[in-house]
């Protein structure tokens, strides 16, 4: 290296150890800006998003407080089960008659099937020499399941055919207040187009739940009612919507449209089950049936041999273990085909 290029390396790097230098002192006063554009700028953003903040949370303790309410309600409601009231269960089975009246048809039917008993000259069983062929206590036992078994297995029978019907209208009703409310139209309008224009029994429930609104009776009580007269999950959905939108506000529309595309899951996987368990169930019927169809045949081929089971001790005996095996699987299997949805 000569001497002659010493100079220009000096002034190279002098020049260059100006220019970081330089560098390094913009570079942190354009930090420093940039953080203050971003404070100021948070901070005049800041009351707004704060109060926003506030809002979301108090409507979530409001939301959190009503649903807390709700579920003491619930149990409260589980706890005195409608179902064990007989003037529920008519009401739920869309029956418009009396207490009393029922119970004047259950001694009825009672008495037709003691009447049968007893026509029949049926002289009962005798097991271990225990004779239990007394005329009186079977007539006794068949009018008290008359009186307490016919009438309410009919009577449970119509209020799931209810229940299913009102199932299946529910969503579409959920839709009708959807587009109701979106158009303008108050929450007790569209509950009363409901009632106007929905099928039996969706209609006769739905105008009575306006009936109540219109009296007075607030939107609380009359869910309330509503789900007193049909204990069915979706309609306890439904009240839940309806009681935080009253008490924390929000979109009417949006959360009963969302509630609507859950009830129709609800129904699609409960159809799904019901097409898995189909096979399951069908099985459980052949099998069920199979001890009777054979016994039937057996009867019509040679009736003696099959009359020894009713004929003598030990036959008796059989027919009490038959019965006791045949009352076990049947409900095993329909404990295991039966799912709650």
């Amino acid at each position: 290296m000569t001497a002659s290029l010493i100079p220009y390396i000096v002034a190279a790097l002098a020049f260059f150890a100006i220019v970081g230098v330089g560098l390094v002192l913009t570079g942190g006063q354009d930090d420093a800006a940039r953080k203050r554009a971003k404070t100021i700028g948070a901070g005049r953003a800041g009351a707004p998003v704060k109060g926003k903040v506030d809002e979301n949370v108090r409507r979530r303790a409001k939301t959190q407080e009503m649903l807390d309410n709700l579920r003491r309600q619930d149990k409260e409601r589980r706890r005195n089960d409608p179902m064990r009231n007989i003037g529920s269960k008519l009401t739920q089975a869309g029956l418009e008659i009396p207490v009393p009246m029922f119970w004047i048809i259950s001694v009825v039917c009672g008495a037709v099937c003691a009447m049968l008993v007893y026509i029949s000259g049926a002289d009962g069983l005798v097991i271990n020499g225990m004779n239990l062929k007394s005329r009186p206590v079977l007539v006794a036992g068949a009018f008290f399941g008359g009186v307490l078994g016919i009438p309410q297995f009919v009577l449970g029978f119509l209020i799931k055919g209810r229940h299913t019907k009102m199932v299946n209208q529910f969503a579409d009703a959920l839709d009708i207040i959807v587009r109701g409310v979106k158009s303008g139209l108050p929450l007790n309008e569209c509950i009363r187009v409901i009632g106007r224009e929905s099928p039996e029994p969706l209609r006769k429930e739905f105008l009575t739940f306006a009936d109540n609104l219109a009296m007075g009776a607030g939107l609380d009580r009359s869910l309330a009612a509503l789900y007193k007269r049909i204990p069915l999950q979706e309609i306890n959905f439904f009240a839940i919507v309806l009681m935080i939108q009253a008490k924390a506000g929000g979109n009417l529309s949006e959360a009963l449209g969302n509630l609507s595309s859950v009830i129709r899951s609800r129904k699609m996987m409960r159809e799904k089950v019901k097409a898995l368990s189909s096979e399951a169930k069908a099985s459980a019927m052949i099998i069920g049936a199979l001890p009777f169809a054979v016994g039937l045949m057996v009867f019509m081929t040679t009736p003696d041999y099959i009359l020894e089971l009713f004929r003598t001790e030990t036959g008796h005996v059989i027919l009490v273990m038959a019965a006791g095996l045949m009352g076990t699987g049947i409900t095993v299997m329909r404990n295991m085909i039966n799912f709650d949805m």
